[in-house]
């Protein structure tokens, strides 16, 4: 539990009109039961971190924070995709690819998907934002804290977290909502990596300051 002190900070930056909430690569072809890399996918329900991004998820819609699903996917031809790493070369060759339009690209259960979330699919690179229509759609939200979930804590996550300090948002990382691969990495990331660049709160933090911004009259 964070101190009275970091308390009040966290409210001020999860001021739901100024504060988007972003899930990473949380789709079935990753995080799903059928998933192109079942190590990862069995940390993140193992862990909690995906029961939590829904709890985060459904609060969101429930306080009016714009929430929006960063999906990585590609073209059968893997056309305008990335070759330049062994990562992508990897991924290139796994049983399972996350091509449009197919299941693997649709946001894995138990996260909630509402008319009003905006998803954004990206076809190159590593990061959600980079690239993407993720920093203009933010702008244009009037976002100033993003709160980053999701997977994985090994690349997608610090990329996610790096760019969004460097274009100028205060990032809030849900450290319970993360995962990666081995499950001891994740914590090792956060303490020596993330927490230098971003706020980090657990979800039962994260929550408890949206209900009490849905208490206070005229919420």
């Amino acid at each position: 539990m964070a101190s009275g002190e970091s308390q009040e900070r966290l409210a001020a930056l999860l001021v739901p009109a100024t504060t988007v909430l972003l899930t990473v690569e949380c789709q079935q072809g990753v995080v799903g039961p059928d998933s192109a890399l079942p190590e990862l996918a069995a940390a993140a329900r193992s862990s909690g971190a995906l029961d939590n991004i829904a709890r985060l998820v459904a609060a969101a819609h429930e306080g009016a924070v714009q929430v929006v699903h960063a999906v990585a996917e590609s073209r059968p031809d893997g056309r305008g995709a990335n070759r330049n790493a062994r990562l992508f070369r990897a991924a290139a060759r796994l049983p399972v690819q996350q091509h449009t339009g197919t299941t693997a690209v649709r946001v894995a259960a138990p996260i909630p998907v509402a008319d009003e979330d905006l998803v954004v699919r990206r076809l190159h690179g590593l990061s959600p934002l980079a690239g993407t229509d993720v920093d203009a759609l933010l702008r244009n939200l009037g976002c100033r804290t993003l709160v980053v979930t999701g997977v994985s804590a090994n690349v997608a996550i610090p990329n996610a977290v790096f760019d969004a300090v460097n274009l100028g948002y205060t990032a809030v990382v849900a450290s319970d909502a993360i995962a990666g691969v081995p499950a001891e990495y994740t914590p090792a990331m956060i303490r020596n990596t993330l927490a230098l660049v971003a706020t980090i709160a657990t979800t039962d933090d994260i929550l408890g300051r949206w209900k009490e911004f849905r208490r206070r009259p005229g919420a």
